[in-house]
This record gives C-alpha cells, structure tokens and sequence, in this order.
C-alpha cells in the first residue's frame, strides 16, 4: 500500500505520526510512505519580483527547502526512530491541491494528515486544507488524525 503522509509541522501532524507508527499492523507488509509538506507560494507582485530580482531563484528556492524541512522535522524523527522507510518530498502551491496532485501522480491508495495546521483558523472543527482534501473527486481514502 501507498501511503502518502501530509506533514505541516503543526502538533496534529506530531500526532498523526504517532498514530501511524502506532498502528502499522494494519497492513500486512510495510507500507510505502511518503512524506510531503506542501508550502504557499510567496504572493505574486512586487514582493516576489524585487526577491527574485536581488536573491535570485535559486535562493527563494532553498528558502522553500529549509521551510518543508522544518516541517517534515518532527514527522521524520518520528517515523525514522520507529525504523519505517520513506520517502520526503516538497511542494510549492495551493495546498490540497498539491496534496491531491502528488496523491494522483503517486498512485498513492491513503492520505494521511492531521485535522488542523497552523492557519488562522485551526480552532473550527476540521482544518480548511483537511476540508479540501476530503472534499476533493481523487476517490483516495484519508485518513484524518486529531
């Protein structure tokens, strides 16, 4: 089974981490799992341009690296101190659409992720980025952990 595992650094990705490891004897070998963090793109306009312009993009490029590394920090030390194999990768874009996008192109048969992230608006029921994913056509099941 393909598992791919949605890391934002929140402390519900820490939990959905826990719960993984915690319940591996679901499947009867060891999942494939890969590890993304999705970020938000810098907003298009002056900011980005004049950025682009003195740093260049191979700088706003490491930037995302270091953010999606931080993200997944957590995450990874979990799953790497549980002795599971994955893989990590990063994204830059709309987040449930990135996730869906990489779910597709993956082949992957779950989606893992935590209920809420760092938005504004983590304290409503479910997080919008896990709303989106659920509410997406992919027909992925995802598994939502609080």
């Amino acid at each position: 089974m393909k598992i791919l595992f949605a890391a934002d650094g929140s402390e519900y990705t820490e939990r959905a981490a826990h719960f993984l490891v915690s319940h591996l004897a679901w499947f009867r070998v060891a999942p494939e799992l890969h590890l993304l963090h999705v970020k938000l793109p810098i907003p298009q306009g002056m900011a980005l341009t004049r950025a682009q312009a003195v740093l260049g993009d191979d700088a706003i490029e490491a930037y995302y690296a270091e953010q999606a590394n931080e993200a997944v920090a957590t995450a990874r030390a979990i799953l790497s101190a549980a002795d599971i194999v994955f893989e990590t990768g990063w994204r830059v874009g709309d987040i449930a659409q990135e996730i869906n996008r990489y779910a597709t192109e993956h082949a992957i048969e779950m989606i893992v992720m935590g209920s809420h992230g760092h938005g504004a608006l983590r304290n409503l029921v479910l997080g919008s980025v896990a709303t989106k994913v659920l509410a997406s056509d992919t027909g992925i099941p995802v598994l939502i952990v609080r």
